[in-house]
């Protein structure tokens, strides 16, 4: 065959992807799916995978390049070599508009699966993602062979999308047995995840707090720090909750298995205990709630106990004097925050010109000068290029070739602890899902149908192994759709949104549509913005430095997005995405009375600025009603 050129598949409605890893060079030889390189977003990564077998001739980008759906990324000689005979690559093949019909569970059809975005904002909603035609496995018929336990569902994971799944289907009536490889109930989600780090920050948050209320008149110590109390306070809180989801399972008799479960066939998992033994247990339907990891990056030391990622960050051993946050995401920038305050200097390098990539500028650029003030550097558009361990600390080596900003990061820098937070990969490739017949894609996700339904119609699957976004509020809406259908119900996910929200100082949120995305898109949409310096509640709270960004379909004026940064930011989302689910239009959030004063009357005041009729704003301009 002659050279092949071979170009970036659809990846979802993203453009400008950054590459942070190259697996190929001039010479090599690759069998068709081996990773070509690696993409990074917020909080997941993606590998493009060659489509054909043969020999690399010839790269034409490198680190720290942005690409795009169509941009060529290397040539390769098809006749070069390899292992097998060229195949298709699966992420090129066409994507088809979404029915929202029930998928065929007739053997031999092909079901319209859900493809995974895999990259990008958290914000997208699952409704207008892409669809790609998944190859429908050929398991073997169940045969009724009954393992050591036998589950009328299986839930693999019991994350918070794990556990909600397998509560809803006892509460309907099912027998369930669910799997997890760790003790305690709650996955990463409340183990080593959300809970913890919120725990912490809200610790964070009130070190930052005394400092805060000086310019009152409010004067107070520096704190006296116990490490072991305050991880032991942390560690309380997920005892608490987790501790409360075992005795809900008990309540609904829903048994569960500690181990790590690996598919061995369409009705049968087998679970390797800690200590070694092995349970079977055999199934009518299944639901994979698997989860997702860290990544990892080649060029770091992982061995070194001084490079962390967001778990070892969590675990709070130390309080290092100099930390460098490898990526400026919602994971990174909320552990910055907790070590900020805890007396950490900080340092933030990412590699895209903003932080929070996924979020509108203006709704980061508060934080972003928040921050400035009191971590130790920022850099954006820099890539880490080296680390090495030394006894002194460990040496990290920037390039800053590709900024934007006057202040460029050092050629080298030692620091005392590194934490790599530059996004987590879905488990699917770890599970055996093969053995079940169930398609998992080159990335490790699992395709699906909007009733959470993967290629093989028993078997389910939901939350960060499905696709972005990966939050747990999403996977727990899922886990009852999945439940419900495995139940006999005829239930879909058909969100139109999904909120996400970094729990930064000040805290980030966004909904619906962005303005970037709308921009892009060629949406047209109108805006009303407030700007948190006229709002009584956030002067009083000494944070003047927030705003609510709402906007609107410039045809009905219903609400397609919202941005909101400031305290508690997290929580006034809600308001928004509910309006988006409703239809609501700006009449019906300005008109709706807002407790005063509150920062919740800020959404209530960007709707008003919208229509042309707010009067703690003076805005010549109005809009004509």
């Amino acid at each position: 065959m002659a050279a092949q050129e071979i170009s970036v598949p659809d990846i979802g409605n993203f453009s400008d992807v950054p590459i942070i890893e190259i697996h190929v060079a001039p010479g090599d030889t690759v069998a068709a799916e081996d990773p070509l390189l690696t993409l990074e977003s917020d909080k997941a990564t993606m590998d493009v995978p060659s489509p054909v077998a043969g020999t690399i001739t010839a790269l034409a980008v490198s680190v720290g390049d942005t690409v795009s759906e169509g941009t060529v990324i290397v040539t390769i000689d098809a006749a070069g070599g390899g292992d097998g005979p060229p195949k298709e690559a699966v992420t090129a093949q066409p994507a088809a508009t979404s029915g929202g019909g029930a998928p065929s569970n007739g053997a031999g059809a092909t079901e319209e699966l859900t493809a995974p975005a895999g990259y990008g904002s958290s914000a997208a909603p699952p409704s207008g993602h892409d669809r790609a035609a998944a190859p429908v496995g050929a398991p073997a018929p169940y045969t009724g062979q009954k393992g050591d336990v036998h589950a009328e569902v299986l839930v693999l994971g019991a994350g918070p999308g794990g556990y909600t799944a397998a509560f809803r289907a006892a509460d309907l009536g099912r027998k369930v047995v669910m799997v997890d490889s760790r003790g305690p109930l709650g996955g990463v989600c409340l183990n080593i995840g959300c809970i913890p780090s919120k725990a912490l920050l809200h610790a964070a948050k009130v070190i930052a707090e005394t400092k805060e209320m000086s310019h009152a008149g409010l004067t107070f110590s520096a704190p006296t720090i116990d490490l072991d109390a305050l991880r032991g306070w942390k560690d309380s809180v997920v005892t608490r909750l987790t501790g409360g989801l075992t005795g809900l399972a008990k309540q609904r008799k829903v048994q569960t298995l500690v181990g790590t479960g690996t598919f061995t066939s369409p009705n049968m998992l087998t679970v390797t205990t800690p200590d070694g033994s092995t349970t079977t247990v055999s199934f009518d339907a299944a639901i994979i709630a698997a989860g997702s990891e860290p990544v990892t990056l080649p060029f770091i030391p992982h061995d070194d106990p001084r490079v962390i990622d967001s778990t070892g960050a969590l675990d709070l051993d130390d309080v290092p004097e100099r930390l460098l946050v490898l990526g400026g995401g919602i994971i990174g920038l909320e552990m910055a925050t907790v070590y900020s305050e805890l007396g950490t200097k900080i340092s933030v390098v990412e590699l895209m010109d903003q932080l929070i990539p996924g979020a509108d500028k203006d709704l980061v650029t508060p934080l972003t000068k928040r921050i400035a003030k009191t971590y130790e550097a920022i850099w954006l558009g820099t890539k880490v290029t080296a680390v090495s361990a030394g006894a002194d600390g460990l040496t990290v080596s920037f390039d800053s070739s590709a900024s934007k900003d006057k202040a460029k990061a050092p050629q080298t820098a030692v620091f005392d602890k590194v934490l790599v937070a530059v996004g987590r990969r879905p488990n699917g490739r770890v599970i055996g899902a093969e053995n079940a017949g169930v398609f998992v894609d080159d990335r490790g996700f699992i395709p699906v149908d909007k009733q959470q339904r993967t290629n093989v119609s028993h078997i389910f699957a939901i939350g960060d192994v499905v696709g972005q976004p990966m939050l747990a509020h999403k996977a727990t809406h899922e886990g009852k759709v999945a439940a419900e259908n495995t139940a006999g119900h005829t239930s879909y996910f058909d969100a139109t949104v999904i909120p996400s929200v970094a729990y930064t100082d000040p805290e980030v949120a966004w909904v619906g549509i962005t303005e970037n995305e709308a921009k892009a898109a060629g949406v047209k949409y109108g805006k009303g913005v407030f700007p948190w310096v006229a709002s009584g509640r956030s002067l009083s709270l000494g944070r003047d430095e927030g705003l609510t960004k709402v906007l609107f379909d410039e045809n009905t004026d219903r609400v397609i997005g919202a941005g909101i940064v400031g305290p508690s930011a997290g929580d006034l989302i809600a308001e928004a995405a509910l309006a988006i689910e409703i239809g609501a239009d700006a009449a019906d959030i300005g008109l709706t009375i807002h407790p005063h004063p509150t920062l919740s009357e800020t959404v209530a005041m960007a709707a008003e600025a919208f229509e042309g009729t707010i009067t703690d704003l003076y805005m010549p301009k109005k809009k004509k009603k």
